[in-house]
Protein backbone atom coordinates (compact mmCIF):
# COMPACT_ATOMS: atom_id res chain seq x y z
CA UNK A 1 0.00 0.00 0.00
CA UNK A 2 1.04 3.64 -0.69
CA UNK A 3 -0.19 5.42 2.72
CA UNK A 4 -2.91 6.99 0.29
CA UNK A 5 -5.16 7.13 3.20
CA UNK A 6 -2.92 9.96 4.66
CA UNK A 7 -3.26 14.24 4.79
CA UNK A 8 -2.35 14.89 1.09
CA UNK A 9 -4.37 14.10 -2.46
CA UNK A 10 -1.22 12.01 -3.73
CA UNK A 11 -1.71 9.51 -6.33
CA UNK A 12 -2.05 6.03 -5.45
CA UNK A 13 -2.52 2.21 -6.66
CA UNK A 14 -6.26 1.70 -7.91
CA UNK A 15 -7.83 -1.90 -9.54
CA UNK A 16 -10.81 -1.17 -11.72
CA UNK A 17 -12.99 -4.48 -12.35
CA UNK A 18 -14.78 -4.67 -15.56
CA UNK A 19 -13.96 -3.11 -18.80
CA UNK A 20 -17.23 -1.94 -20.05
CA UNK A 21 -18.05 2.05 -20.25
CA UNK A 22 -17.87 3.01 -17.04
CA UNK A 23 -15.02 0.82 -16.19
CA UNK A 24 -12.98 2.57 -19.12
CA UNK A 25 -13.96 6.18 -18.31
CA UNK A 26 -12.50 5.15 -14.73
CA UNK A 27 -9.76 4.18 -15.39
CA UNK A 28 -8.99 6.84 -18.09
CA UNK A 29 -9.70 9.36 -15.25
CA UNK A 30 -7.68 7.96 -12.53
CA UNK A 31 -4.88 7.60 -14.74
CA UNK A 32 -4.86 11.15 -15.86
CA UNK A 33 -4.86 12.05 -12.49
CA UNK A 34 -1.41 10.22 -11.60
CA UNK A 35 -2.76 7.24 -10.19
CA UNK A 36 -1.23 3.90 -11.10
CA UNK A 37 -4.39 1.57 -13.08
CA UNK A 38 -5.31 -2.08 -13.86
CA UNK A 39 -8.45 -3.00 -15.18
CA UNK A 40 -9.41 -6.49 -14.98
CA UNK A 41 -12.39 -8.10 -17.11
CA UNK A 42 -13.94 -11.32 -16.59
CA UNK A 43 -15.10 -11.83 -20.56
CA UNK A 44 -12.36 -12.52 -22.88
CA UNK A 45 -13.10 -9.78 -25.21
CA UNK A 46 -14.58 -6.60 -24.82
CA UNK A 47 -18.39 -5.87 -25.30
CA UNK A 48 -18.30 -4.35 -29.07
CA UNK A 49 -22.16 -5.59 -29.76
CA UNK A 50 -25.12 -3.58 -29.32
CA UNK A 51 -26.95 -0.77 -30.45
CA UNK A 52 -26.79 3.53 -29.99
CA UNK A 53 -26.48 5.09 -26.63
CA UNK A 54 -27.45 8.45 -26.12
CA UNK A 55 -24.95 10.99 -24.59
CA UNK A 56 -26.15 13.70 -22.44
CA UNK A 57 -23.97 16.99 -22.58
CA UNK A 58 -23.32 16.80 -19.34
CA UNK A 59 -21.74 13.24 -20.05
CA UNK A 60 -20.36 14.98 -22.92
CA UNK A 61 -18.46 17.71 -20.85
CA UNK A 62 -17.38 14.64 -18.59
CA UNK A 63 -16.16 13.03 -21.54
CA UNK A 64 -14.37 16.15 -22.69
CA UNK A 65 -12.54 16.40 -18.95
CA UNK A 66 -11.68 12.93 -19.34
CA UNK A 67 -9.71 14.29 -22.98
CA UNK A 68 -11.99 11.73 -25.24
CA UNK A 69 -14.87 14.32 -26.23
CA UNK A 70 -13.43 15.13 -29.83
CA UNK A 71 -13.25 10.97 -30.46
CA UNK A 72 -16.62 10.63 -29.14
CA UNK A 73 -17.58 13.81 -31.55
CA UNK A 74 -16.22 11.89 -34.42
CA UNK A 75 -18.57 9.24 -34.56
CA UNK A 76 -21.48 10.71 -32.99
CA UNK A 77 -24.70 11.93 -34.70
CA UNK A 78 -26.82 14.56 -33.01
CA UNK A 79 -30.78 13.54 -32.10
CA UNK A 80 -33.19 16.42 -32.78
CA UNK A 81 -36.61 16.53 -33.91
CA UNK A 82 -37.97 13.16 -32.55
CA UNK A 83 -41.86 12.63 -30.81
CA UNK A 84 -44.00 10.29 -29.17
CA UNK A 85 -46.25 8.41 -31.53
CA UNK A 86 -49.25 6.23 -31.15
CA UNK A 87 -49.81 3.05 -32.90
CA UNK A 88 -51.48 4.53 -35.97
CA UNK A 89 -48.70 7.51 -36.58
CA UNK A 90 -49.87 9.98 -34.79
CA UNK A 91 -47.60 12.32 -32.95
CA UNK A 92 -48.96 13.10 -29.11
CA UNK A 93 -45.59 15.29 -28.24
CA UNK A 94 -42.21 15.92 -28.81
CA UNK A 95 -39.41 14.66 -26.87
CA UNK A 96 -37.51 17.42 -25.58
CA UNK A 97 -34.33 17.75 -27.24
CA UNK A 98 -34.25 21.01 -28.43
CA UNK A 99 -34.90 22.08 -24.59
CA UNK A 100 -32.04 20.20 -23.87
CA UNK A 101 -29.62 21.82 -26.72
CA UNK A 102 -31.26 25.10 -26.04
CA UNK A 103 -29.54 25.11 -22.12
CA UNK A 104 -26.89 23.31 -23.10
CA UNK A 105 -25.72 25.20 -25.73
CA UNK A 106 -24.93 21.34 -27.70
CA UNK A 107 -27.25 18.74 -28.81
CA UNK A 108 -27.60 14.76 -27.16
CA UNK A 109 -25.84 12.55 -29.21
CA UNK A 110 -26.00 9.59 -30.28
CA UNK A 111 -23.23 6.45 -30.97
CA UNK A 112 -22.87 3.24 -31.34
CA UNK A 113 -21.66 0.52 -28.76
CA UNK A 114 -18.49 0.09 -30.87
CA UNK A 115 -17.66 3.84 -31.62
CA UNK A 116 -17.52 4.67 -27.78
CA UNK A 117 -15.40 1.87 -26.86
CA UNK A 118 -13.27 2.22 -29.09
CA UNK A 119 -12.63 5.91 -28.18
CA UNK A 120 -12.43 5.08 -24.66
CA UNK A 121 -9.54 2.33 -25.05
CA UNK A 122 -7.69 4.60 -27.46
CA UNK A 123 -7.61 7.11 -24.38
CA UNK A 124 -6.45 4.59 -22.39
CA UNK A 125 -3.69 3.16 -25.02
CA UNK A 126 -2.52 6.60 -24.87
CA UNK A 127 -0.96 6.11 -21.57
CA UNK A 128 0.77 3.60 -22.78
CA UNK A 129 1.19 1.55 -19.13
CA UNK A 130 -2.24 0.64 -17.91
CA UNK A 131 -3.06 -3.51 -18.66
CA UNK A 132 -6.18 -4.16 -19.48
CA UNK A 133 -6.15 -7.99 -18.63
CA UNK A 134 -9.11 -10.05 -20.20
CA UNK A 135 -10.58 -13.30 -18.70
CA UNK A 136 -9.70 -12.30 -15.00
CA UNK A 137 -12.66 -13.24 -12.74
CA UNK A 138 -12.39 -11.29 -9.52
CA UNK A 139 -13.08 -14.30 -6.50
CA UNK A 140 -11.57 -12.51 -3.35
CA UNK A 141 -12.50 -8.69 -3.06
CA UNK A 142 -11.04 -8.66 -0.02
CA UNK A 143 -7.69 -10.00 -1.11
CA UNK A 144 -7.29 -7.38 -4.13
CA UNK A 145 -7.98 -4.42 -1.77
CA UNK A 146 -5.33 -5.24 0.50
CA UNK A 147 -3.09 -4.67 -2.20
CA UNK A 148 -4.22 -2.03 -3.72
CA UNK A 149 -5.17 1.38 -2.48
CA UNK A 150 -8.53 1.51 -4.29
CA UNK A 151 -10.86 -1.30 -5.99
CA UNK A 152 -13.62 0.23 -8.44
CA UNK A 153 -16.30 -2.54 -8.75
CA UNK A 154 -17.55 -1.70 -12.38
CA UNK A 155 -18.01 -4.83 -12.82
CA UNK A 156 -21.81 -4.93 -13.75
CA UNK A 157 -25.30 -5.39 -12.85
CA UNK A 158 -24.24 -8.45 -11.33
CA UNK A 159 -21.06 -6.94 -9.81
CA UNK A 160 -18.99 -9.66 -7.70
CA UNK A 161 -17.16 -6.20 -6.21
CA UNK A 162 -20.94 -5.06 -4.43
CA UNK A 163 -21.84 -8.19 -3.43
CA UNK A 164 -18.43 -9.23 -1.92
CA UNK A 165 -18.53 -5.72 0.36
CA UNK A 166 -22.26 -4.43 0.49
CA UNK A 167 -23.62 -7.98 0.96
CA UNK A 168 -26.65 -9.17 -1.70
CA UNK A 169 -29.83 -7.25 -0.04
CA UNK A 170 -29.47 -4.88 -3.35
CA UNK A 171 -29.66 -7.45 -6.55
CA UNK A 172 -30.72 -7.29 -10.05
CA UNK A 173 -34.73 -7.62 -10.05
CA UNK A 174 -36.37 -8.23 -13.53
CA UNK A 175 -39.35 -6.10 -14.71
CA UNK A 176 -42.41 -7.69 -16.45
CA UNK A 177 -40.79 -7.39 -19.70
CA UNK A 178 -38.48 -8.28 -22.59
CA UNK A 179 -36.25 -5.94 -24.43
CA UNK A 180 -34.81 -5.74 -28.58
CA UNK A 181 -32.08 -4.20 -29.91
CA UNK A 182 -30.84 -3.94 -33.28
CA UNK A 183 -29.71 -1.60 -36.61
CA UNK A 184 -31.08 -1.69 -39.58
CA UNK A 185 -29.27 -0.70 -42.68
CA UNK A 186 -31.26 2.40 -43.79
CA UNK A 187 -32.68 5.80 -42.31
CA UNK A 188 -35.78 6.11 -41.12
CA UNK A 189 -37.88 9.14 -42.25
CA UNK A 190 -39.10 9.53 -38.70
CA UNK A 191 -37.68 9.20 -35.09
CA UNK A 192 -38.43 9.18 -31.55
CA UNK A 193 -40.80 6.26 -29.53
CA UNK A 194 -44.31 4.98 -30.76
CA UNK A 195 -46.29 3.96 -27.49
CA UNK A 196 -49.01 1.25 -27.30
CA UNK A 197 -50.67 -0.98 -24.82
CA UNK A 198 -48.24 -2.78 -22.56
CA UNK A 199 -45.67 -2.77 -25.53
CA UNK A 200 -43.17 0.25 -27.13
CA UNK A 201 -41.04 0.57 -30.18
CA UNK A 202 -38.15 3.45 -30.45
CA UNK A 203 -36.55 4.72 -33.38
CA UNK A 204 -32.96 6.78 -33.36
CA UNK A 205 -30.36 7.76 -35.39
CA UNK A 206 -26.95 6.25 -35.12
CA UNK A 207 -24.65 7.01 -38.41
CA UNK A 208 -25.70 7.97 -41.67
CA UNK A 209 -27.55 4.84 -43.64
CA UNK A 210 -28.60 3.42 -40.39
CA UNK A 211 -31.21 3.55 -37.61
CA UNK A 212 -30.54 2.24 -34.07
CA UNK A 213 -34.20 0.91 -32.79
CA UNK A 214 -35.23 -0.93 -29.59
CA UNK A 215 -38.90 -2.54 -28.95
CA UNK A 216 -40.37 -3.87 -25.84
CA UNK A 217 -43.29 -6.60 -25.06
CA UNK A 218 -44.24 -8.00 -22.43
CA UNK A 219 -44.07 -11.72 -24.20
CA UNK A 220 -42.39 -12.29 -27.60
CA UNK A 221 -39.50 -14.62 -27.25
CA UNK A 222 -38.87 -15.10 -31.10
CA UNK A 223 -37.88 -13.01 -34.33
CA UNK A 224 -41.25 -14.14 -35.47
CA UNK A 225 -43.42 -13.38 -32.15
CA UNK A 226 -42.04 -9.93 -32.19
CA UNK A 227 -42.72 -9.30 -36.11
CA UNK A 228 -46.27 -10.19 -35.10
CA UNK A 229 -46.34 -7.96 -31.79
CA UNK A 230 -45.94 -4.48 -34.25
CA UNK A 231 -47.83 -5.56 -37.34
CA UNK A 232 -49.94 -2.71 -38.04
CA UNK A 233 -47.70 0.04 -36.40
CA UNK A 234 -46.96 2.80 -38.20
CA UNK A 235 -44.24 3.03 -40.96
CA UNK A 236 -41.72 2.36 -41.26
CA UNK A 237 -41.69 -0.08 -37.84
CA UNK A 238 -42.70 -3.07 -39.74
CA UNK A 239 -40.19 -2.30 -42.61
CA UNK A 240 -37.22 -1.94 -39.75
CA UNK A 241 -38.07 -5.45 -38.61
CA UNK A 242 -38.71 -6.91 -41.75
CA UNK A 243 -35.53 -5.51 -43.05
CA UNK A 244 -32.84 -6.43 -40.44
CA UNK A 245 -31.59 -9.84 -39.51
CA UNK A 246 -32.62 -11.22 -36.59
CA UNK A 247 -29.33 -13.06 -35.76
CA UNK A 248 -28.34 -9.53 -35.39
CA UNK A 249 -30.77 -8.96 -33.09
CA UNK A 250 -30.11 -8.58 -29.10
CA UNK A 251 -32.75 -9.96 -26.73
CA UNK A 252 -32.75 -9.66 -22.92
CA UNK A 253 -34.93 -9.46 -19.54
CA UNK A 254 -34.84 -5.87 -18.65
CA UNK A 255 -33.80 -5.82 -15.03
CA UNK A 256 -32.85 -3.07 -12.15
CA UNK A 257 -30.62 -2.73 -8.98
CA UNK A 258 -33.16 -3.09 -6.30
CA UNK A 259 -33.26 -2.06 -3.13
CA UNK A 260 -30.94 0.93 -3.88
CA UNK A 261 -27.44 0.98 -1.60
CA UNK A 262 -26.85 3.04 0.75
CA UNK A 263 -23.59 4.30 -0.25
CA UNK A 264 -21.39 3.32 -3.42
CA UNK A 265 -18.22 3.24 -1.33
CA UNK A 266 -16.19 1.38 1.37
CA UNK A 267 -13.99 3.93 3.08
CA UNK A 268 -12.51 1.53 5.90
CA UNK A 269 -8.96 1.78 5.65
CA UNK A 270 -8.73 -1.31 7.39
CA UNK A 271 -10.69 -3.63 5.14
CA UNK A 272 -9.51 -1.71 1.70
CA UNK A 273 -11.09 1.06 0.16
CA UNK A 274 -13.79 0.23 -2.65
CA UNK A 275 -16.09 2.53 -4.90
CA UNK A 276 -18.90 1.52 -7.08
CA UNK A 277 -19.88 3.20 -10.73
CA UNK A 278 -22.03 2.10 -13.23
CA UNK A 279 -24.27 -0.70 -12.82
CA UNK A 280 -22.48 -2.07 -10.07
CA UNK A 281 -23.70 0.76 -8.17
CA UNK A 282 -27.67 1.32 -10.28
CA UNK A 283 -28.56 -0.64 -12.75
CA UNK A 284 -31.55 0.75 -14.34
CA UNK A 285 -34.23 -0.05 -17.18
CA UNK A 286 -32.94 1.94 -20.16
CA UNK A 287 -36.38 4.04 -20.43
CA UNK A 288 -34.28 7.48 -19.81
CA UNK A 289 -31.24 5.88 -22.11
CA UNK A 290 -29.45 7.25 -19.18
CA UNK A 291 -27.19 4.40 -18.32
CA UNK A 292 -24.01 4.88 -20.06
CA UNK A 293 -24.30 8.61 -19.17
CA UNK A 294 -24.32 7.83 -15.36
CA UNK A 295 -21.92 5.65 -15.68
CA UNK A 296 -19.59 8.49 -17.39
CA UNK A 297 -20.88 10.96 -14.65
CA UNK A 298 -19.43 8.39 -12.14
CA UNK A 299 -16.23 8.29 -13.52
CA UNK A 300 -15.69 12.23 -13.85
CA UNK A 301 -16.96 13.05 -10.08
CA UNK A 302 -14.44 9.79 -8.52
CA UNK A 303 -11.46 11.11 -10.66
CA UNK A 304 -12.54 14.85 -9.61
CA UNK A 305 -12.88 14.11 -5.90
CA UNK A 306 -9.58 12.06 -5.20
CA UNK A 307 -7.43 14.80 -6.87
CA UNK A 308 -9.14 17.23 -4.34
CA UNK A 309 -8.93 15.33 -1.25
CA UNK A 310 -7.29 12.45 1.00
CA UNK A 311 -8.56 8.90 -0.18
CA UNK A 312 -11.29 8.55 2.50
CA UNK A 313 -12.69 12.01 2.30
CA UNK A 314 -13.03 11.94 -1.42
CA UNK A 315 -14.63 8.55 -1.55
CA UNK A 316 -17.82 10.29 1.05
CA UNK A 317 -17.81 13.67 -1.33
CA UNK A 318 -17.85 10.96 -3.94
CA UNK A 319 -20.99 9.29 -2.52
CA UNK A 320 -22.43 12.59 -1.78
CA UNK A 321 -22.35 13.63 -5.52
CA UNK A 322 -23.31 10.76 -7.29
CA UNK A 323 -25.44 8.22 -5.24
CA UNK A 324 -28.91 10.23 -4.76
CA UNK A 325 -28.34 12.05 -8.08
CA UNK A 326 -27.60 8.48 -9.68
CA UNK A 327 -30.66 7.04 -8.13
CA UNK A 328 -33.16 9.34 -8.89
CA UNK A 329 -32.47 8.77 -12.36
CA UNK A 330 -32.93 5.19 -11.84
CA UNK A 331 -36.11 5.69 -10.25
CA UNK A 332 -37.20 7.93 -12.57
CA UNK A 333 -36.18 5.33 -15.12
CA UNK A 334 -38.46 2.38 -13.94
CA UNK A 335 -41.62 4.99 -13.33
CA UNK A 336 -41.36 5.73 -16.88
CA UNK A 337 -40.99 2.20 -17.96
CA UNK A 338 -44.28 1.72 -15.78
CA UNK A 339 -46.02 4.62 -17.53
CA UNK A 340 -44.81 3.51 -21.00
CA UNK A 341 -46.01 0.04 -20.68
CA UNK A 342 -48.94 0.31 -19.08
CA UNK A 343 -51.95 -1.00 -20.84
CA UNK A 344 -54.46 2.01 -19.92
CA UNK A 345 -53.40 4.08 -23.04
CA UNK A 346 -56.16 6.75 -22.97
CA UNK A 347 -55.78 7.96 -19.43
CA UNK A 348 -51.57 7.81 -20.28
CA UNK A 349 -51.95 9.37 -23.93
CA UNK A 350 -54.09 12.04 -22.61
CA UNK A 351 -51.44 13.15 -19.87
CA UNK A 352 -48.47 13.04 -22.48
CA UNK A 353 -50.54 15.68 -25.18
CA UNK A 354 -50.19 18.08 -21.73
CA UNK A 355 -46.31 17.93 -22.32
CA UNK A 356 -45.10 21.15 -24.11
CA UNK A 357 -44.03 20.79 -27.53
Amino acid sequence: MTGRTGTGARPGTVTVVGAGIGGLATAIGLRRAGWSVTVLERRTELERYGAAFGIHPTAQAALDRLGVGEALRRHAVPYRDARIRTPDGRALARLPLERIERKAGRPELLISRPYLVDALLAGLDAFGDVPVRLGETVTDVSALAAGQDLVVGADGIRSAVRTARFGDRSVPRPVPTVAWIGIADFESPVHGETWGSGRFFGLTPVEPGRTNWYATVPEATTADELRASFAGWHDPIPRILDATDPDTWIRYRMRHLYPALPSFVSADASAGHVALVGDAAHAMTPNLGQGACTAILDADALTRAVTRAPLTAALRAYDRERRRSAQRTAFASRTLHRFMSTERTRLRNAAVRLLPG
